[in-house]
């Protein structure tokens, strides 16, 4: 092969399996939207309007602006985010974590539920874990999770009362997906 005049032979390199070898689809427009929503939280965390949190930035950008990025319409560079999270006392990697916990929902060993859709669903089978997804949002009260990560034996032990093979319950649960 010839690159800008010379000759170049290219040569496999034998190289060790990664995690990065594992092929991985993002969904870029949720990741952005998810992304925002979390910039959106923590905003509102610290009690500001967008007008104050603009006034804590090192560069001055438009309220208009700044509602994108919250939307997920716009694309945040990497200097923004960190000036963002910068100005709002969270570490960028703290913020990436959660937006990442939601866009990539199973951790290891652990099913990610919304306890939310789990209520809504009438599915006669699923009653015994309805029940207690209820009484877990209960006893979280207005403002607590709405989501938990479920290890297997909880799982197995739920997938015994609704009276469902493991795997099957684990199947309908990531319908339940939080996100």
């Amino acid at each position: 092969m010839h690159l800008h005049g010379k000759v170049v032979t290219s040569v496999p390199v034998p190289r060790e399996s990664t995690a990065g070898d594992i092929d991985v689809l993002i969904d870029a427009e949720e990741y952005q939207r998810i992304l925002g929503d979390e910039l959106r939280k923590l905003r509102r965390s610290r009690g500001w309007t967008r007008k104050e949190l603009n006034q804590h930035l090192q560069s001055e950008i438009s309220l208009q602006t700044l509602a994108t990025y919250e939307l997920g319409t716009r694309q945040c560079s990497v200097v923004r985010l960190v000036e963002l999270c910068v100005a709002m006392d969270e570490l960028p990697q703290d913020l990436l974590a959660k937006v990442h916990r939601r866009v990539f929902v199973d951790e290891p060993g652990r099913v990610r539920v919304d306890l939310r859709k789990v209520v809504a669903d009438a599915s006669d089978d699923l009653l015994p874990l309805r029940r207690w997804a209820e009484d877990r949002l209960q006893q979280a009260g207005e403002h607590g999770a709405g989501e938990i990560a479920l290890d297997l034996p909880a799982l197995e032990r739920m997938a015994e009362l609704c009276g469902l093979p493991t795997v099957d319950l684990i199947a309908r649960l990531r319908r339940y997906a939080s996100r």
